[in-house]
């Protein structure tokens, strides 16, 4: 056990481990609680940690310091984060400046129609993100990551987002929180009802990684993820780190920073037993390993990856 070895890189820097905080939280009292406590448990375990959307700031620039946290976590990779529609309609000059007084080492850019859809205030016109990201890689020299929120991004288009610059992409797949769901909570019965149908919406993390296959580099898995089993067969399946977001907030809510630091110490536990039992010193070796698919899961996956090859999909 003491041979095995689960630290990787991640932008350039080293991390301990293949988890991700991923983008939760900010804005509010809470929020700002949240963030803090969140970058020093990613501190303590040598991870990365990622911000919610920092949106707010570019109307609200006195809440600055509500995600201002890399003094907390100053080894480990912070990463911005907010939506594809303020990256086309913003002033993308002022966003740079923001996310570099941030001390970020990365741009997280989410992807989140389906939520917007059902929030009263939401966005409702998506049109021309791709090209917008697009140019947003071409002017900065600063790491843009393209996630979604829970639905999942289809592999011909995360390949595409890769090919056009993008460092990293969070498939953020279905089976995990629903957005729509949870702004359904705020609705009124009929938005609630249409809701209710898109509760079992988007594409399975774990299909999304067996179609893209271990060779499609610079990708995270997220979206569903609740255990260091999940992880590991994330990391196993091509993943490059395993984003947490549910289970770490119920953590900081629950216990603060030393919650978090337990609940990943749990996932460290698992992750590296599987890894022993895998033969697999490193995480490299770890994805040259045999991965055994129920048949029905095969199944299911190469169907989806069939549709995905011939989909006429506009974004």
């Amino acid at each position: 056990m003491a041979d095995i070895d689960p630290s990787t890189s991640f932008l350039g820097l080293p991390v301990a481990l293949p988890f991700l905080i991923s983008c939760m939280t900010g804005g509010s009292e809470s929020g700002f609680t949240a963030n803090k406590l969140l970058a020093r448990a990613a501190q303590e375990l040598g991870i990365p940690v990622g911000l919610g959307s920092i949106r707010v700031l570019l109307t609200h620039e006195e809440l600055f310091e509500h995600f201002h946290i890399k003094s907390l976590a100053p080894d480990v990779p912070v990463l911005a984060n907010i939506g594809a529609v303020q990256i086309r309609d913003g002033d993308t000059a002022r966003l740079l400046a923001l996310v570099e007084r941030l001390e970020a080492q990365a741009l997280v850019v989410h992807l989140n129609a389906g939520q917007e859809l059902f929030q009263p205030e939401g966005d409702r016109d998506f049109r021309g993100l791709k090209d917008a990201l697009f140019r947003l890689v071409e002017i900065t020299v600063l790491p843009i990551i393209v996630k979604e929120t829970g639905f999942g991004i289809r592999p011909t288009l995360v390949r595409e987002l890769q090919e056009g610059g993008v460092a990293y992409v969070d498939v953020a797949g279905a089976g995990g929180t629903n957005w729509v769901s949870v702004e359904s909570y705020r609705a009124d019965r009929e938005d609630q009802a249409v809701a209710e149908e898109f509760r079992g919406w988007g594409i399975p993390t774990a299909h999304l990684l067996s179609c893209l296959g271990r060779a499609a580099g610079r990708v995270i898995a997220s979206g569903g993820l609740r255990s260091g089993m999940d992880a590991a067969k994330s990391l196993a399946m091509g993943a490059e780190l395993a984003g947490f977001a549910l289970p770490v907030i119920r953590a900081v809510v629950a216990g603060g920073a030393e919650e978090v630091i337990s609940f990943f110490r749990h996932q460290e536990k698992t992750l590296r037993t599987a890894m022993l039992l895998t033969g697999s010193r490193t995480l490299a070796r770890l994805r040259r390993g045999v991965i055994w698919e129920e048949p029905d899961f095969t199944a299911r996956a190469g169907a989806f990856a069939r549709i995905d090859a011939t989909a006429n999909v506009h974004v």
